[in-house]
Parts: C-alpha cells; structure tokens; sequence
C-alpha cells in the first residue's frame, strides 16, 4: 500500500534489530533503568507488577534507554520455601524463574535483558566488592549471639527460626519480623524460639563471626549524596527523604551502625574463598541477601553485555533510575550508594527513584493463602487482553496514596474509557476515511509540518499542544499515571473536533474541502496517539499503526500534518471489545473478594432521611434528563481523581512546585470538562 509520510529528523522512532547490544552514546542522554528484583520464591501479582517492573518499563520506551531485571535468588527466603516445597533452592529457582518470565512476558513488559541472581557473573562481581570494602577498612568482624539448632547442628538465619514475638505476643514470629504487628528485631530476641526443620529440635544460642560493614564511617557521605541527588534526580517524596529535602529515616537521624553482611546460609553468594582462607570462622558463610541482591543490577548487565562497565561506571553520562514498592526505598537509597561509595570506584549511583505506595485487592489486601487477587499469570484466563490490565492498572498506579483494584472498575475502565473514548475516536476517523475515501487520505491543503492556529480551529489545535506539552513534561518527570491521563485528553478532545466540525456525510456533500481538513486532521491526531499511547499499551499503538499502514514515531510538542494527502490506510478494526458487566461476579468467584465492612453511619430521622430519598430522587431526575456522554463521564472523573491528587499534596504539605504542577492539570481538567459539557 502506498505510503506519503512527511520527511522529518526526529519524526519516527528508530525499532532496534533483534539481538543489538544498547550501550550509551556520547552526546545523548542515557538512561539505565532497573526495576526492583523479584524474589524467587512464590509469582506476583497486580501490585508487585504496577510497583516496579511495569511502571519502569512504561518509562523504558521511547528513549536511548537500558532495562534490566532479573529474579532474586538468593537468601533465607529461598531455602525455607525450598525447605516446604521439598525441592532444592535451586530447582525451586528454576520453577519461578520461568513463572515470572512468563508473567511478565504475558503483560508485555520489555525488558532489554532478563536474567537472575545465581549466576557465575554475580559471585564475582559480589566477592569484587567485598574484596574492595575489606581493602578500604570499612568491614569489621564481631562475634555476636545467634540462635543455634542443636538438632540441625547448625546456626539458623532469621526465617529458619519462629517463636512468640517479644512485641505483642503473636505465636508465629519470624526470626526478623513478625507479620502480625510488623515490628522488626533479632532472632535471639523471640520468646521460646523454635527451629522451622523441625520445632522439636532443642534451640540456644552460640557466638558466631560475621563481618559487619561500616555504615557509619561511610554516613556522611551517604547523606551528602542523597541530598544531592534528590534535587538533580527530583526523586519522589518516601520514607528517606521527604518532599522538602529533609532526611526522615529513622536509621539516619539516630546514626547508622556497623550492619552485617554475612549470613549462616548454605544457599548465596559466598565469602570471597581468600578471606575463607585467612579467617575460618568465615568458613562455610555467605553474603548478606540484599548485599548480593543490589549488586543483581550490574550482574545482570554484565551477563548481558561484555561492555557492562560503560553503564554502570559511567556517572558522567547515564542516569540510572531506580522503580521499587516503598518497602525497598531504603535499601536503593542508602545501603546500596553506602557501599557503592565505599568501594571506592566511580559507580554509576541512583539519579531517580520513583515509588508507589501499594494497591490492595476489592477492599483488603492480595492474599495468596486466602486465594484473594491475581497472581502470575492468571490474568490470561479471564480472556481480556494484557493492553486492558496495563491500562487500568497504571491508571490506578499508587503514586501518592494505596489504591484499590476493583473488577466493577476494571470493566468501567475498558468500557467507558478505552471503548466509548479512545477507541471510538481512533475507529470513527479511520472507517470514514475508507467508507467516503477509499481508504486514501484527501488533499487537506495544509503545508506540512506544524498545522497553522487558523480561524476554524485554532481552538483545537492549542489545546492539543497544550495536552502534548503536559504528556511531555509528565512523562520526564516520571509522572506516569498523569501521563495516561492526558492521552485519554487527547483522544477526548479528538472525539469533541469530529463532533463540533461535524464530520459526516452532510459535510462531505456540502464542504468537501473542509470534510477533508478535519479527517486529515483527525487521522494526524491518531498518528500522535499512536506515539503517546507505546509506552502504555504497546500492542495498541501497534494496532493503530497497522490501521494507519505507518511507520512508528516519536511524540512531538505540536500536531503536525505528517501524514500526507495520497496515503493508503490500511484495514480499520476496533480496538477494544466490550466487557459484559455480569462477568466482575464471576471474576470476584474465580479470584475471590473481600467482604465489605458494615455500614458505621449513624442511623438517620425519617425527616433527614425523606429530605436525602427526595434530594436523591431529584437529583436522578436531573441526570436522566441530560445524560453525560462517555467523554464527559470520562473527564469528570479525571477532574475528580486529579482533586484528589491535590487534597492529597497539601495534606501531606508537599512542595510548592508540586502542589502548583498539581493545581494547573486539575484547572486544565475542568476546563476540558466544561468545554464537553458545553458541546452537548
């Protein structure tokens, strides 16, 4: 088919071939991406995939980007789910692996290169850096009390022990936590501990050697540096360092201490066999989890180029963004810069982290005991496309406040936004132009390029520049779920220009020369959205570029006729199908649910309550006289869900840039809405 698209530097977006190696370009801005590591040792779900590897493979695309990931492997949590599974860590590793490559692989997350934790390239590169912080002084020894299996004949790491939590008194206590408050302490000090083998087996405690490293000397520096790097980075407000600047860690502002950074584990990383050698008390022991489990960054880049060093010790010219749960900010924002610090060569250190807060599961939280949430894969068996959940899980992303997953949102989400919304519009435009065109673009008589702020549309074409610089400027500065926000904006706006120009076949017969303006227009547009859409719903964007027959592009500030009168589309098709309302009471049955709290309101008068049926009845009366359309449905509630951005921002009294940035999108909004409103 016969392509006519404008010719343009920075136009269209350059598809690496299969099998090329990405390593940064001088000149340009690179990033390296890593989303936090998963463990090994059970599958994710919803919230674990929209807290990290999803949101950073949305930031992945369109850029001269690195993303990697891997599975955790190591550590006490590998052994004791091995140890109730009856397999070997390793075998158990093997089995996750693949579950959560096939996860990810399902919702169609990109990772430049995938791999795991317990690989020859890590040891190394594990043991390299220990050997270094030995040479720079910063690791000492102490013998300190662990429990000790007689039975086992052998220490027992935190999740090898229970017993009863010294905090409340919760009989089933890790021996580094108890899930029951959350307060986190030492093995040595649970009441009555027992070995997790076997609870018959006869439990003390022994000395036993670790080395410990030296937070504190390393401290200054480490505070030095997150204050610079939260201002060059603008790192979202967490539990580290708050929207002011100011350090809140608890552990910080009481002076960090000597932390150890070996375990009595069979199954890690092991000491470096030198220091074996020369210390026998070391003999037998391994690295800390979240030691090695950092360190998983730069191995998994090394296993997946030679040239692994020009990312990771190039601070000159790449930024590495960091995407995790607020569970692990601490670890990415001070343990692990600590020791690369400490090791004394010039890492590439965090230049941005962005957290979310967690999304809960129909009223309470995921549970996969109790059989509550999607986990895995399991979100292919409802039949809905991995585009629908990308969609509606990022935009429910948690960014400032815990969210909840709702399976009555969920299909709202599809058929009220992406079917009545966006895929309407991009079907509308793309079946009139092979219904009244035969499937080629008209002469629009626009110069190419930028489209002028003319008489008839000047309206239009600002205010979709103005949604493009705010995408922009949301994408930069990782604000993902305003971002999606903004392309359902755009479509919207795009739905209301076929509206008010009146596209159809009276305009054709009466104004050929405009029908043809505003279809060339409106497919310039879809173009645009085909760019602004990637990163969210890649599967979309290829669908509309096929439907378009174009070649993928990059997103630009402006619209612009790019493509040209003489272009062939190709075949439209829909985009989305609709989701029948009746199938949430079967999903909630297949992946359970939370029952509702009863109601705690206070029991009302007759009077109040006759006033509140009559006001209700009314107010009903009101809506079934003018019913919203879909796309004012839809911009009501981005007004609402930005309103609570806001109200959310002030009370927890972020910064004044924020709160502002805040504030101007939630104006923006409801100027959209009421320019909807107004058109119906």
């Amino acid at each position: 088919m016969a392509q006519n698209i404008r010719k343009a530097d920075n136009l269209l977006r350059r598809v690496p071939k299969d099998g090329e190696i990405v390593l940064p370009l001088e000149g340009q801005r690179n990033i390296l991406i890593t989303s936090a590591l998963p463990y090994c040792n059970n599958v994710p779900h919803l919230g674990n995939i929209i807290g990290s590897t999803l949101s950073a493979d949305v930031f992945s695309r369109g850029l001269q980007t690195l993303y990697i990931c891997g599975t955790d492997e190591y550590g006490t949590a590998t052994e004791t789910q091995a140890l109730k599974e009856g397999v070997t860590p390793k075998e158990l590793c093997d089995k996750y692996h693949a579950l959560h490559r096939a996860t990810y692989e399902w919702f169609e997350i990109g990772f430049d290169y995938f791999s795991r934790t317990s690989t020859e390239k890590h040891t190394e590169i594990c043991q390299e850096v220990y050997m270094n912080l030995e040479n720079n002084d910063l690791l000492i020894t102490k013998n300190d009390l662990q429990v000790y299996c007689e039975g086992c004949s052998k220490f027992l790491a935190d999740r090898f022990v229970e017993g009863i939590c010294p905090n409340c008194g919760y009989n089933d206590a890790r021996g580094d936590q108890c899930d029951k408050c959350s307060k986190t302490f030492d093995a040595t000090e649970l009441i009555k501990p027992r070995c997790l083998v076997d609870p018959n087996h006869h439990v003390s405690t022994r000395l036993s050697s670790h080395k410990y490293l030296r937070l504190d000397v390393i401290q200054p520096r480490t505070e030095e540096w997150i204050k610079k790097s939260w201002a060059a980075g603008k790192w979202s407000p967490n539990s580290v360092i708050n929207a002011d600047g100011e350090i809140i860690d608890s552990r910080i502002k009481s002076g960090l201490k000597p932390t150890p950074i070996t375990r009595d584990l069979t199954w890690g990383v092991p000491v470096p066999p030198s220091v074996q050698e020369s210390d026998p008390s070391l003999k037998g022991k391994v690295l800390y989890v979240w030691f090695d489990a950092c360190l998983g960054y730069p191995s998994i880049t090394a296993n997946y180029t030679p040239e692994w060093r020009q990312w990771w010790f190039n601070p000159e010219n790449v930024q590495l963004y960091q995407f995790m749960g607020k569970d692990n900010v601490y670890f990415h924002t001070v343990y692990f810069p600590s020791y690369q610090m400490g090791d004394g060569r010039p890492w590439t250190k965090l230049h941005h982290v962005s957290t979310t807060e967690f999304l809960n599961y129909e009223g309470g939280k995921f549970s996969k005991s109790r059989n509550l949430g999607v986990f895995g894969p399991a979100a292919k068996e409802t039949g809905v496309p991995a585009s629908v959940w990308r969609y509606y899980l990022l935009a429910t992303r948690p960014e400032t406040a815990d969210s909840m997953f709702s399976w009555t949102e969920f299909i709202a989400a599809n058929n009220n936004v992406l079917l009545n919304n966006f895929g309407n519009f991009v079907n509308r435009a793309l079946k009139f132009v092979e219904a009244k065109f035969e499937g080629v673009i008209p002469d629009s008589k626009d110069p190419e390029g930028p489209l002028p702020l003319d008489d008839l549309d000047s309206d239009f074409v600002h205010e979709v520049n103005t949604l493009l610089t705010t995408f922009i400027e949301s994408m930069d500065a990782v604000k993902l779920r305003t971002g999606l926000q903004t392309v359902m904006l755009l479509s919207a706006r795009g739905n209301l220009y076929l509206q008010q120009a009146g596209l159809g076949n009276s305009l054709l017969a009466e104004n050929p020369e405009r029908c043809a303006q505003v279809i060339s227009r409106a497919i310039n547009l879809i173009y645009l959205l085909s760019a602004a859409v990637y990163p969210f719903m890649p599967s979309v964007s290829e669908s509309i570029l096929t439907q378009l027959n174009a070649p993928a592009r990059l997103i630009a500030g402006e619209i612009s006729n790019d493509i040209l009168a003489g272009h062939k589309i190709g075949k439209p098709e829909h985009l989305f199908k609709k989701i029948d309302e009746k199938g949430a009471e079967g999903w909630k049955k297949r992946f359970g649910t939370n029952e509702p709290l009863p109601s705690s309101e206070p029991l009302k008068s007759k009077k109040a309550a006759k006033r509140e049926a009559t006001a209700t009845s009314a107010a009903a009366v009101t809506e079934e006289a003018k019913p919203k359309s879909p796309e004012e449905l839809v911009a009501a509630e981005r007004v609402k869900a930005q309103g609570d951005i806001v109200r959310k921002l002030k009370a927890e009294k972020a910064s004044a840039e924020d709160v502002k940035e805040a504030v101007a999108l939630l104006n923006k909004l409801k100027i959209e809405a009421k320019v909807l409103e107004g058109s119906t």
